[in-house]
């Protein structure tokens, strides 16, 4: 199960419920308010608090939360000294388990050195933070243009009808980016369509298929020259076409 809680001014944290043992986790729980009322709300008690990565958006009510409901922190073992209250360190590979529910986890560094997303693999859903956005990607903090397209292509891998939780509402802006470097591309014009009516409506675009993620997000089809060819760069070079999408979306 789960609970996806608006928090901050465009952020979202989320709350996984494993009704069989009643173990809870909150992904990157930034604002302890919000989370604290949803708990209460739903009547759970908070176990685990999980990190993407460390920056304050995501992991800075940590503290709050964890000496509220005692609750362990996990994070990258990468960014053990950057994560506030790190209680178990994890890395690619490893599997957190919340009651009986298990997640797979990614390093997929790029948007930071030690990023992490979280591959609920039964329900085909995919935590990913500021990696990869509906409709975008993070931007380059702390990571290289190969490091994140080579990040990207992994998620990519996985199965078209895994759902996309990320980290913020970004969607509208993504894709009114994408459209005016990806005219003419139909389904991203319905997507953006659709998406432009939700956000009117005060409505999350969040989460979204990998599948739609493939045909209308520009940061994954670098490597697809049907349209890239069109751009100012060499659309032989993936690796070249993302770098020049991400710095474009910089100035956008």
């Amino acid at each position: 199960m789960i609970e996806q809680v608006p928090i901050l001014f465009d952020n979202y944290a989320y709350l996984i419920h494993d009704p069989l043992t009643g173990k809870t986790a909150a992904i990157d729980p930034a604002e302890p308010a919000p989370v604290l009322a949803t708990l209460n709300l739903k009547g759970w008690n908070l176990d685990f608090i999980i990190n993407t990565h460390h920056h304050a958006d995501h992991s800075g009510g940590n503290l709050i939360l964890k000496q509220k409901t005692a609750a362990q922190v996990i994070g990258a073992q990468a960014d053990h000294d950057r994560i506030p209250g790190m209680d178990q360190p994890v890395e690619d590979g490893d599997i957190v388990r919340i009651g009986a529910i298990e997640l797979e986890v990614m390093l997929i560094p790029g948007h930071t050195r030690g990023h992490l997303a979280f591959w609920w693999k039964s329900e085909c859903v995919l935590f990913t933070g500021d990696m990869l956005f509906t409709g975008g990607c993070g931007r380059l903090f702390e990571g290289t243009p190969e490091q994140m397209w080579s990040s990207l292509l992994r998620l990519r891998r996985l199965p078209e009808e895994t759902l996309i939780y990320c980290g913020h509402e970004y969607t509208e802006k993504n894709l009114s980016f994408a459209l005016g470097i990806d005219s003419q591309n139909k389904v991203l014009q319905e997507r953006y369509q659709k998406v432009c009516v939700l956000r009117k409506q005060g409505l999350p675009t969040v989460p979204a298929t990998l599948e739609l993620e493939k045909k209308t997000n520009p940061f994954l089809r670098a490597d697809d020259t049907s349209w890239t060819a069109e751009l100012p760069v060499d659309s032989a070079d993936p690796v070249k076409v993302f770098a020049y999408l991400r710095q474009a979306k910089d100035h956008f």
